[in-house]
């Protein structure tokens, strides 16, 4: 029996206009950019629509858009009877995975991604902290360098995204230095990524704590399907242990490559990436070139994957 997860993009994929064309052409997908302008308290269409990729790359900007316009391109699908099994979502993704499975409204996943991003941007100030994706080496060597550059500072392996892709996180010094152990390890390449804070390094417990205290505001729901959590890529079934998973994640490494594994092992062999982008489709291919991988990011996409699962 065929399984389908639907599959939510992070920062970064990110670009001016996205979800436009879907949010046109459907009035429910629409409605999602009005409930969630109401949410944060300015006009998200505005935002996304018609600012810059300046303005767009600020976090606290950043992180309700790319979840709106998610949520927009998710509309169609719902519309057209494509349900998913489970769901998951990469970092900010995975609170668009809750809305999917049910667990958390919109409105208030929109509310609390345009805080979340607030205090993950002010836990470190900027020019602290950095971030590197390390192209072309093992798990183990990226975590041996980032153990050996310690004694320049905090530097955490963040992102466990595919095989051979890892991004690591922390104070600038011990980063450089991470990158350069990882270069003479063996790495094909250690990029600098352009972002404005380390992502999911222990850097980031202060910003935690303070959405601990907004999901505490939050009603979670009875969960229609599971979500594969970033934190420990296992199936949550369960609302009443969300918060704290979605608190742990904002310090913690994103387990990608083991959560795909995962629902692949549960018999999904189809997987939607849902917004903007396709950098997720493109990892779970490097992860498993069997299954079937399709986005949604406008109607030439969504048309595609419409009549691919026809």
């Amino acid at each position: 029996m065929s399984k389908i997860a639907f599959i939510f993009p992070g920062q970064g994929a990110q670009y001016v206009g996205m979800g436009k064309q879907i949010a046109d052409a459907y009035p429910k997908a629409n409605e999602v950019f009005e409930q969630a302008s109401e949410a944060v308290g300015y006009d998200m269409k505005k935002l996304v629509f018609e600012s810059d990729e300046e303005t767009l790359k600020i976090t606290e900007n950043t992180q309700p858009a790319i979840f709106t316009a998610s949520m927009a391109c998710m509309q169609p699908l719902i519309e057209n009877g494509i349900k998913p099994d489970v769901a998951a979502g990469l970092s900010l993704g995975e609170y668009g995975a809750h809305v999917a499975a049910g667990t958390i409204s919109l409105m208030d996943a929109a509310a609390v991604l345009k805080k979340r991003g607030k205090y993950m941007q002010e836990a470190v100030p900027l020019g602290v902290g950095m971030m590197a994706a390390i192209i072309g080496l093992q798990d183990n060597d990226v975590i041996e360098c980032c153990v050996d550059a310690a004694s320049y500072g905090i530097v955490d392996p963040v992102n466990f995204n595919c095989p051979g892709q890892i991004v690591i996180a922390g104070e600038v010094k011990a980063v450089e230095k991470a990158m350069e152990l990882c270069k003479a390890k063996g790495a094909k390449r250690a990029l600098p990524l352009a972002v404005s804070a380390p992502f999911h390094s222990r850097l980031l417990k202060p910003a935690g704590e303070k959405l601990a205290v907004e999901l505490e505001k939050i009603k979670f729901n009875e969960m229609n399907i599971p979500v594969v959590a970033n934190v420990n890529a296992e199936y949550v079934t369960d609302s009443s242990i969300v918060k704290d998973l979605l608190v742990k994640q904002v310090s913690s490494p994103v387990l990608w490559e083991k959560s795909v594994r995962k629902m692949i092992d549960d018999g999904v062999d189809t997987f939607i990436e849902i917004g903007p982008g396709k950098v997720l489709s493109g990892f779970v291919k490097k992860i498993n070139k069997e299954v079937k991988t399709y986005n949604v990011e406008d109607l030439g996409s969504l048309k595609e994957t419409l009549s691919a699962l026809a």
